[in-house]
């Protein structure tokens, strides 16, 4: 109990010394060593590093999880150690709703039937959504949370441990300090009285003072590079963090893409379900040539991370095909009054006769006939005429 409370009382000495150096130094009343450029251009980057990993943790978790009390439930299982228990996901619930209602209204009726079909492929949704989910969690969440539980706290640990040795450093300067300043005082007013030299107390504790200096040095020093190895891992670390964001980002295609599958699938499982009852039904999806169109996105190269509109077909929002045949385009006269100029927003190629096809970024006159889609325009470029899609333009005054 002796030792234990001669330790304590040892380090309450020691952090009431730093706190005064550190209070001085904030004051502009004491010396601070400053740590080389490169030590301090490693530290920002850590914190850099530190504050942007936890956003994108932070937000990744939102993203798979927007249930508030979810996360918190699994930050509470992981605490504990325990397993996180298997969660339905929406999409499988929805599903299981939808199969369930379907045994009500019976599975022989039309909309029995459809609640079973729509419900299966619900339950597929959910089930890649399921996948999508494990996937991200393991691949790209766990190794962030990793570096923030594991590795950071290594760093901030060691920056702490390097704090305090250059505190305790620059104590023993200010002490080498007074102890030269009260010797070089002594020596220059000599007391011939006294029985022991002042002087040569002083010049003892000088010395004392300076042999603290050199091991605080040491010490410092040791601590630094120690420090310095440490930040120098961050590199390692961006390259791991890289090749976890091509691993979520593969994972996101994947699901995409499963998704999009079943989607297609579904339309036309529904399409040739409901030809009799519905003839219009999914029309979009039995007949090719009238399928939602996208430009290529090569082809809209002059305007850099912008998509073009999709062309959809009449099943759906969006841009409307004429319904009737395709318009006598050389029968239309262009109007004497509510013409205009407009630019090409995207490259579009027309799709028939009665089309015009249009390139990036040049002008062409545009006006509109009584009776046309409204989402459509007749365009003109010189000898040249036809339809042209309103999304793929921008009117000019």
């Amino acid at each position: 109990m002796d030792f234990n409370l001669k330790k304590l009382t040892s380090d309450a000495g020691v952090f009431f010394t730093r706190a005064v150096q550190f209070t001085e130094e904030k004051l502009g009343s004491a010396e601070k060593t400053e740590l080389d450029a490169h030590l301090e251009n490693l530290i920002a980057r850590a914190d850099c590093t530190k504050n942007w990993t936890e956003k994108i943790f932070r937000q990744t978790e939102v993203l798979l999880q927007p249930n508030p009390s979810a996360r918190i439930e699994e930050f509470f299982y992981e605490k504990l150690d325990k397993k996180i228990p298997s969660r339905t996901t929406n999409g499988e619930l929805l599903g299981q709703y939808m199969l369930d209602a379907a045994k009500d209204f019976g599975p022989g009726t039309p909309y029995g039937s459809t609640l079973i079909t729509v419900g299966e492929y619900q339950s597929r949704l959910g089930g890649a959504e399921r996948e999508f989910l494990q996937t991200s969690a393991i691949n790209f969440l766990t190794p962030l949370r990793n570096f923030l539980e594991g590795d950071w706290r290594t760093i901030s640990k060691e920056r702490r441990l390097l704090e305090n040795r250059r505190l305790d450093l620059d104590i023993c300067k200010a002490r080498v300090k007074k102890a030269k300043q009260a010797e070089a005082k002594a020596a220059a007013e000599p007391d011939f009285q006294e029985t022991r030299p002042r002087n040569y107390v002083l010049s003892a504790s000088a010395s004392a003072a300076e042999q603290e200096l050199r091991v605080a040095q040491t010490e410092f020093d040791r601590q630094a590079e120690v420090t310095r190895l440490l930040l120098e891992g961050i590199s390692s670390t961006h390259v791991n963090h890289l090749r976890c964001l091509h691993e979520f980002v593969e994972a996101q295609a994947t699901y995409y893409a499963q998704c999009h599958q079943y989607m297609q699938e579904l339309q036309k499982e529904l399409s040739s379900a409901n030809s009799d009852t519905y003839p219009n039904s999914f029309a979009s999806n039995a007949n090719p040539s009238t399928s939602a169109t996208c430009p290529s996105p090569v082809s809209s190269a002059t305007l850099p991370g912008v998509s073009p509109p999709c062309l959809a077909s009449t099943s759906t929002p969006g841009i409307a095909r004429e319904p009737s045949g395709p318009l006598k385009i050389q029968d239309v006269q262009q109007p004497s009054t509510g013409h205009r100029k407009a630019k090409v927003l995207y490259d579009y190629d027309a799709h028939d006769t009665s089309e015009l096809s249009l390139l990036a970024d040049e002008l062409i006159t545009v006006y509109t006939v009584p009776g046309m889609d409204p989402d459509w325009l007749v365009g003109e470029r010189g000898n040249q005429k036809g339809k042209v899609p309103v999304t793929y333009l921008e009117l000019l005054s």
